[in-house]
C-alpha cells in the first residue's frame, strides 16, 4: 500500500450535499477514480453526491484532468458540479 494524505475541495451543490468544503485525508487510492469511488463507498450523502454517471469535473492541484492522473501525497483533489451559464 502507498498512503498518502490529501486535501479534498467540494464546491458548489457537491459542497451543499455533504455539508462541508473541503476535508483532508489519508488513502491509498492510486488515481483519480479510485479515489471518486473510496469516497462512494463511504455511503450516504458521499454515495449520492459523487455517484457514477453524476456529470463531474475534477481539479488536481488547480488543473482540471480526467480521472485516470494519478495520486501523490500533498495534492489538493477538486470535486466541481458542471457549469451552467446564459
Amino acid at each position: 500500500m502507498n498512503m498518502k494524505t490529501i486535501t479534498i475541495r467540494y464546491f458548489a451543490a457537491i459542497r451543499e450535499a455533504l455539508g462541508t468544503a473541503s476535508e483532508t485525508m489519508a488513502t491509498d487510492a492510486p488515481t483519480l477514480a479510485a479515489l471518486r469511488d473510496e469516497l462512494i463507498a463511504r455511503g450516504g450523502p458521499h454515495a449520492a453526491a459523487l455517484a457514477r454517471g453524476k456529470a463531474m469535473r475534477i481539479a488536481l492541484e488547480h488543473v482540471m484532468t480526467d480521472e485516470s492522473a494519478a495520486l501523490s501525497d500533498g495534492v489538493e483533489v477538486a470535486f466541481f458540479p458542471p457549469v451552467t451559464g446564459g
